[in-house]
């Protein structure tokens, strides 16, 4: 059973397993690791502990060393540098005409290299754009074109709700998210409602959707004819799933139409509605 300890990395919630080996950790404390970037600076955010064999997966790359206070300082001066390796990479793309947009850029800890990230809708040839910046920072450079999602990851910023976005503060994973969760949840199909930064649907649409799923399994349909506990009749027109409600529209003794909202089991439906119904969030 192999000893593991969780490292996080600066623009990401994500944490990343290495084996642990003998050194003595602290929640916080720097490290020097070996990614597929290169050399990297990371922080503990997991202390060791032991994992099952079959939890594993792949070969676990050991801690080059703990961080020093020198480590961490050069962690510091690397990231201060990364305003003007943008800029001056931005001009070098500006320059050259070359149809992307330049997302982020760093170097690795050991100096050795720099990574460009960037948005394109088709393939880019960068090859002139590489020749300009490595004569420029003496240093091999590497471009790695990214998805929108991964950008809003990167640059972060606040979603519709007020809060930041859950790629860059939370979600250590995508999960598949499809228009049927929004309909599911009642809402309007509006790219401008249901659309995070990135311009794909948003990540939160698949927090509560099984929930959602399953209360409309029991919910009429809309439009359809509901029969009161007083045994009045009406026509749904909208739905509550979260109180389990139902607004009816009902036809009054002065033939005035009224709206009614009524708790599901005071409702009476027929059978055949629930299965549509049913049909209709599968």
């Amino acid at each position: 059973m192999p000893k593991v300890v969780g490292i996080r990395f600066v623009k990401t919630p994500k944490i990343y397993y290495f084996e642990a080996g003998d050194h003595e950790y602290t929640k916080g404390g720097g490290v020097i690791v070996e990614t597929a970037r290169g050399i990297e600076y990371g922080e503990v955010a997991l202390l060791p502990t032991d994992v099952p064999d079959e939890k594993v997966v792949g070969a676990l790359k050991p801690i080059i060393r703990l961080a020093t206070s020198a480590d961490a300082e050069k962690f510091r001066s690397l990231e201060a540098k990364r305003p003007e390796l943008m800029k001056t990479a931005a001009e070098k793309i500006a320059a050259r005409g070359l149809p992307m947009k330049l997302v982020d850029a760093k170097y690795t800890f050991d100096s050795s290299k720099v990574i460009l990230y960037f948005t394109a809708e088709n393939r880019v040839d960068f090859r002139e754009l590489v020749r300009d910046l490595a004569a420029i920072f003496h240093v091999r450079i590497e471009l790695r074109q990214i998805g929108s999602r991964d950008e809003c990851k990167m640059v972060g910023g606040l979603g519709p709700c007020g809060r930041v976005c859950c790629c860059c503060d939370h979600n250590l994973e995508y999960e598949r998210v499809s228009v049927k969760m929004a309909k599911n949840q009642g809402l309007a199909v509006n790219p401008g409602k249901i659309n995070g930064m990135c311009g794909n649907l948003m990540c939160c649409l698949n927090y509560e959707n099984d929930y959602y799923a399953e209360v409309n399994k029991m919910m009429p349909k809309m439009g359809s004819e509901v029969t009161l506990s007083d045994g009045r009749k009406g026509a749904v027109v909208q739905l509550n799933q979260i109180k389990k409600e139902v607004t009816v529209k009902i036809l009054d003794k002065d033939d005035d139409y009224v709206l009614e909202n009524c708790p599901l089991e005071s409702l009476t439906f027929t059978k055949r509605q629930i299965e549509d119904k049913s049909e209709s969030a599968d």
